[in-house]
């Protein structure tokens, strides 16, 4: 929703964009509402909730973040936008960049963990019909990749060579908010992860480095959007560790950090942002390699290599 926003004042969009947002989620519902109180760029609608995803209209641009959703690909299939832009999903976005500049007959579909959900034979008949009309798209001139990732220069071009723009922004519009509110005082800022719930890290190896960090000094906790309640609870009960009810993006919750602060965070595109939005600011935003003996054998080996890219600059680690 953000990115989506971004995009608008970008002006990738045209002069009017109506954004709709799915039904039921609080995280959106929560970015809705501040997104709001921050005030919006001119010609821009966030639209209330809706319980089914609308159609794009014929011969409008349609933006979309999940290209690996079976109903966005569907909607590819049976609906007929003039340009689809693609803005920020998390790291599936680096990943559709990838399959985009791969052999014609590469499906859509999502880095999976080992031992996941089957990929049936329709899904990936699916996947690979939604590739081939978004290669299309690419090749007439009609696809824009919207981003704030490190996408390598080898990839970008790569994906450029397919006819589709490859737009980066830094978050000019967000940078350009004034700052509502104190953010947390805890020096330390630990983003939390759903690697943990998605059964791919060891729960007891990811709860003895909290321990760790809170025994060293004040921590504030943001969760994931995705974490298990249970386990936040018990991350709250850990001596140091305060959790944080944020419920929007880091990237609006943690804007206001002070230069004597600094985020650590497991691999997450949450990185990547923090580190455009608070540079500035001196804040260090610290990427935490995962050691191996925390993958569990749901974690693929190309899944760990994925979740790599965003630790190239890091400067934390796990001890």
């Amino acid at each position: 929703m953000l990115c989506a926003v971004e995009a608008h004042h970008a002006g990738l969009l045209g002069t009017r964009t109506r954004v709709v947002s799915r039904a039921g989620l609080r995280p959106l519902a929560v970015t809705r509402r501040e997104l709001h109180r921050l005030g919006l760029p001119d010609g821009l609608e966030l639209a209330g909730p809706e319980p089914d995803m609308p159609r794009p209209e014929r011969g409008a641009a349609w933006v979309v973040g999940d290209a690996f959703s079976g109903r966005v690909q569907l909607a590819w299939l049976t609906a007929f936008p003039r340009r689809v832009v693609i803005v920020d999903d998390g790291l599936a976005t680096v990943r559709l960049l990838e399959l985009l500049t791969r052999r014609p007959g590469t499906p859509l579909l999502r880095a999976r963990a080992a031992g996941g959900a089957l990929r049936s034979a329709l899904r990936a008949a699916l996947g690979t019909a939604a590739a081939l009309r978004l290669r299309a798209a690419a090749r007439s001139g009609r696809l824009t990749v919207f981003t704030a990732l490190p996408v390598p220069d080898e990839l970008a071009e790569a994906v450029r060579s397919t006819g589709a723009e490859l737009v980066a922004h830094d978050f000019a519009w967000l940078r350009g908010q004034p700052l509502h509110g104190p953010g947390p005082r805890e020096r330390t800022v630990v983003l939390g992860t759903s690697l943990v719930r998605n059964g791919l890290i060891h729960r007891e190896r990811y709860f003895t480095w909290l321990s760790g960090l809170g025994s060293a000094g004040p921590v504030a906790y943001f969760p994931h959007r995705r974490e298990d309640p249970d386990d936040l609870a018990r991350v709250g009960r850990q001596p140091g560790i305060t959790v944080y009810d944020g419920g929007g993006p880091a990237e609006m919750t943690l804007r206001g950090l002070a230069a004597e602060q600094r985020v650590l965070s497991l691999p997450s595109t949450a990185v990547t942002s923090l580190r455009v939005l608070l540079s500035a600011r001196g804040v260090t935003v610290e990427t935490v390699r995962v050691p191996d003996e925390w993958w569990t054998s749901r974690a693929a080996p190309s899944l760990r290599s994925h979740l790599s890219m965003f630790a190239h600059h890091d400067t934390g680690a796990v001890r």
